[in-house]
């Protein structure tokens, strides 16, 4: 598996894999890409940690209305994520950032 962060108001677009972009067709199924349950706070900014499976290279992520409503004028309109980590790196950067670590079921 390999994961990545995502910050609130953020949403994944499309889907890169060795063959291209991702085809439902015919892999007969959407990529399986899960939001987990654990998010880091940094700078009033809060970002969660996602999975994705192996065949997964490359992300699409562009900002949804809530976060462009919030951002400022010189909003970005989409990101590729193409350096995704795996849970070696997630544990090493949960450990060494500045940043607040919370659960989902933590929240108030």
């Amino acid at each position: 598996m390999k994961y990545f962060f995502l910050s609130d108001g953020w949403a994944v677009g499309r889907v890169w894999t060795v063959g291209g972009i991702w085809s439902e067709t015919a892999w007969r199924r959407p990529p399986d890409i899960q939001k987990m349950d654990l998010c880091l706070w940094d700078k009033n900014e809060r970002m969660w940690l996602h999975q994705v499976e192996e065949a997964v290279l490359m992300l699409e992520v562009y900002p949804t209305g809530q976060a462009q409503q919030s951002a400022s004028s010189q909003s970005i309109g989409h990101v590729m994520l193409t350096r995704l980590i795996n849970a070696e790196q997630v544990l090493q950067h949960l450990c060494t950032t500045s940043a607040i670590c919370q659960t989902n079921n933590s929240q108030s």
